[in-house]
């Protein structure tokens, strides 16, 4: 492709509202232009790499039997209310009313639509497995749209959905997609690693995320120095490392709470057969924060414990105000875990934390003087708090405390579970190794999601005894466009994109140094036609503009591997070849050009997809 004949344009600068590096890069190279918050027209480069992406996608899915389809961005009302989705999904799902009044959505996913496809043709056990996918843009009214296509509104995305017999098979399939989605990402040339993860508004009860590696990625995640282990932070099991570091967990700060306790005996200060001590109340008047009590008492957070308030009702339905107060019990240096929390109580979204006035209803005190003694709701423990013994907590009357106060014999924990989040430093929830912290991109998500939708929307088939059961679903989601940025938020440097082969929009920039020399276009439309007649994508630079100018241009691009060709190299009867990637030059005989590109690229595909490369292999910083 000449440059000239297509509509590329680039920018010295980056606009102001492009906050990271590879937003930066993809309006800079012309490859993407906002057309309103979070929405973004692709330009020819973009697309190129998208679509080389959908098809290692489509190479994969459809190796494993995989058909694809095609549904629509926009689903009607009565689909998502089967689900109970069209309340649940809250303001993230865009809602309109055609011109008869009938109310639907844009796509945000797909799930209601899928089902309701299969389910009005699968009537037998004969008529099961089946693996369907589609690649659509989606629809998702983020609050505030950044980063470019990594958080947009409008983006393209690879979904996939699997109908199985039972949960044995179910578990096969999903096994598959696994592998699929391995083999997907192994292609790429990018460093990533897989996750367990929280399913979310999706549901299901076994899900993993595929992450790329880039120090801009939204998602914080842990993985062991020692196995296999990987989580997102957010559902990743708390263990304290043994024995405990030197100063103990890191501070919190003047973090607000509902209440405080004190662990002067802590985890490590009793043994079990020492006598618990009498209940005492005293005064701790002005003491608002974890950091306020530790200053005033002289104990590190570590030992100090707080009492957080959440309501159990998910407020969604407007006309349920009714409060469902519940109280948790963490240690003044650990952070509650809202997904946890959330899943612990079922519910679709993390749960709210309570008013300053609605403590003092459920609790008779403000935040700082409440505690768990006296309370009348289910009062959840951390893992952490239960090794306490003798602390204090609020007496539920403004400014006091209780001194010497013990679980099971002054309250009763409904329930003692991980709910705090885990940190850098805590222990390998599979082996003897301690948790190490990286940031991380989704671009990946798998999800088994059992009989979650199929018993709401009714979408059964017949076993072999004849009885109707529900279908056991699987969902399988690629963010494509996401991808694509997420590789150069991972693989760029200071003058621009360096692209993996496997998704540059161009294998080759040819750099035409003087078109107007009849020798050098002569051998640019040579070498053009000979590598693009075996199958390297070429775009020849042919503007008439300085070499300068040009070879800055060629780095914001970012292509593999660049030729040179000017007047005063052939009269010396070379070209320069330069790989993109560590900048090697060498300069090669007209002649050799083409052998020499072509080995460069393989070297450099294969370079960029071993194992090690691929899925972290001890390099999860970058």
């Amino acid at each position: 492709m000449r440059w000239t004949k297509t509509h590329l344009f680039t920018l010295k600068e980056a606009p102001s509202d492009a906050e990271i590096v590879s937003h930066q890069l993809l309006v800079r190279g012309g490859f993407i232009k906002k057309v309103a918050p979070g929405i973004y027209t692709y330009g020819n480069l973009a697309l190129r790499a998208i679509r080389k992406f959908e098809a290692i996608v489509r190479e994969e899915l459809d190796r494993r039997g995989c058909t694809e389809i095609l549904m629509p961005m926009v689903q009607p009302r009565e689909l998502w209310e089967e689900t109970g989705r069209w309340s649940k999904m809250g303001d993230g799902l865009l809602k309109f009313q055609n011109r008869n009044g009938h109310w639907h959505c844009l796509g945000a996913t797909h799930e209601e639509a899928v089902t309701d496809y299969v389910r009005s043709d699968v009537k037998s056990y004969r008529d099961l497995p089946k693996t369907i996918y589609q690649i659509q843009i989606k629809y998702r009214d983020e609050i505030r749209p950044r980063f470019g296509l990594m958080r947009g509104r409008e983006f393209i995305m690879k979904d996939a959905y699997s109908f199985d017999l039972d949960a044995e098979s179910a578990l096969k399939t999903y096994q598959l997609m696994y592998e699929a989605y391995q083999a997907i990402f192994d292609r790429l040339g990018l460093i990533y690693r897989i996750v367990q993860a929280d399913a979310g508004p999706i549901g299901g009860s076994q899900t993993h995320e595929f992450q790329l590696l880039a120090e801009a990625g939204e998602d914080a995640l842990l993985v062991s120095d020692s196995s296999d282990f990987a989580a997102n932070v957010e559902i990743c099991p708390a263990i304290d490392a043994e024995p405990q570091r030197a100063g103990g967990a890191t501070p919190v700060g003047a973090t607000p709470v509902g209440a405080f306790s004190v662990g002067g005996e802590g985890a490590t200060g009793l043994s079990p057969d020492e006598n618990l001590q009498p209940l005492s109340p005293f005064a701790t008047p002005g003491l608002k924060t974890i950091a306020d009590l530790a200053k005033a008492t002289g104990l590190p957070e570590r030992e100090l414990v707080k009492t957080l308030f959440f309501s159990a009702n998910e407020g969604l339905d407007p006309k349920d105000k009714s409060l469902q107060p519940i109280a948790v019990l963490l240690r003044g240096s650990d952070e509650v875990n809202l997904v946890k929390l959330k899943n612990l109580l079922q519910l679709a979204n993390p749960p709210r934390m309570l008013t300053e006035e609605e403590v003092r209803q459920t609790a008779g005190a403000g935040p700082g003087s409440c505690g768990p003694v006296g309370l009348k709701i289910p009062i959840y423990m951390d893992t952490g708090v239960q090794g306490l013994k003798n602390y204090i907590v609020g007496a539920n009357q403004e400014g006091f405390h209780l001194r010497h106060v013990n679980h099971e014999r002054d309250y009763k924990p409904t329930q003692i579970v991980d709910l705090r989040v885990a940190r850098e430093g805590d222990r390998d929830p599979q082996g003897p190794g301690r948790l190490r912290a990286c940031r991380g991109i989704e671009v990946g998500h798998v999800f088994y999601l059992g009989t979650t939708y199929s018993q709401k929307m009714n979408a059964c088939y017949l076993d072999r005894e004849g009885k109707a059961r529900p279908l056991e679903m699987g969902c399988y989601g690629i963010g494509v466009s996401r991808t694509v940025q997420a590789a150069i938020e991972q693989s760029h440097d200071q003058d621009g994109i360096i692209w993996p082969v496997a998704l540059a929009p161009f294998e080759v920039h040819l750099c035409a140094l003087d078109m107007g020399d009849p020798g050098v276009k002569s051998l640019t439309e040579k070498l053009e036609q000979e590598l693009e007649a075996r199958g390297v994508g070429v775009l020849v630079d042919d503007r008439d503009e300085r070499p300068g100018v040009k070879f800055k241009d060629a780095d914001l691009l970012g292509f593999p591997v660049r030729l040179n060709i000017g007047r005063k190299g052939l009269e010396a009867g070379v070209i320069e070849v330069i790989v993109r990637r560590g900048r090697q030059v060498r300069k090669v005989k007209p002649d050799e050009v083409i052998p020499v590109t072509e080995k460069l690229l393989r070297d450099l595909k294969q370079s960029e997809t071993r194992s090690e490369t691929r899925r972290g292999g001890g390099r999860e910083t970058l």
